[in-house]
């Protein structure tokens, strides 16, 4: 098995006896699954308003949790406490959702793992992904999930083989404080290594990068007098 990069300082109580280092997408599976399943019907420890929406069952929101005007929260979900969830935004079912995450305005989390203190705080999209502590996205960054040609996805590497996932759906794993600049793409089957800095405007391949790195966009700009 190709070895991934150092990702997680700490995997939440809830997922690691399921954890593996190798394959941590797997997480994305039947722990996830299985964890909300088993959640009460409504679990909700911060007063409800009719200025947010929460559709369906199985819902947690832990203490301290601020839900802004405008946002909708569909079960099964847990979001832990102090978490913000701002204006617009979309977490839809099957997430779970760390302490003091923030989900920004108009951002859509779809199928995914934020661990605590993890960021998508402005129009992002993550779907089927996991997000390490205090990740943080740029501006529109965009966590691609599903291949247009509808096969699993597979995990290109160094020497030209594939690390097959058995996922059809399947974004990004991001390890702890990886940052991304304002609109990146990461096309499905990312894998990056903790505390790695990736520059504004980068799409990044399916593929394993690796951490406490700089991914850089080198683009060449023209600039010419205008004529007539």
């Amino acid at each position: 098995m190709t070895p991934l990069p150092d990702l997680f300082a700490e995997i939440p109580e809830p997922f690691r006896a399921a954890y593996e280092p190798a394959a941590p997408w797997g997480l994305l599976g039947e722990p996830l699954d299985a964890l909300l399943a088993a959640l009460p019907s409504s679990a909700i420890a911060i007063p409800t308003s009719p200025d947010f929406h929460l559709v369906g069952d199985r819902i947690a929101i832990g203490k301290g949790t601020r839900i802004a005007p405008g946002a909708v929260i569909e079960g099964p979900v847990w979001i832990g406490e102090e978490v913000e969830v701002r204006p617009g935004a979309y977490v839809r079912a099957g997430c779970w959702i760390g302490d003091r995450a923030t989900i920004g305005a108009n951002s859509e989390i779809k199928h995914a793992i934020l661990l605590p203190g993890a960021a998508a705080p402005h129009l992002n999209y993550v779907g089927d992904s996991i997000l390490g502590s205090r990740v943080n996205l740029g501006a529109g960054t965009v966590l691609s999930n599903f291949r247009h040609d509808g096969a699993q996805v597979a995990i290109r590497l160094a020497d030209g083989g594939k690390l097959p996932t058995a996922r059809r759906k399947l974004g990004a794993i991001l390890g702890d404080r990886v940052a991304t600049g304002c609109n990146c793409v990461l096309h499905p089957g990312v894998v990056v290594g903790r505390e790695t800095q990736i520059y504004p405007g980068a799409m990044l391949r399916s593929g394993i990068y690796p951490a406490r790195s700089v991914v850089k966009l080198v683009q060449r700009i023209e600039i010419e007098a205008r004529r007539g």
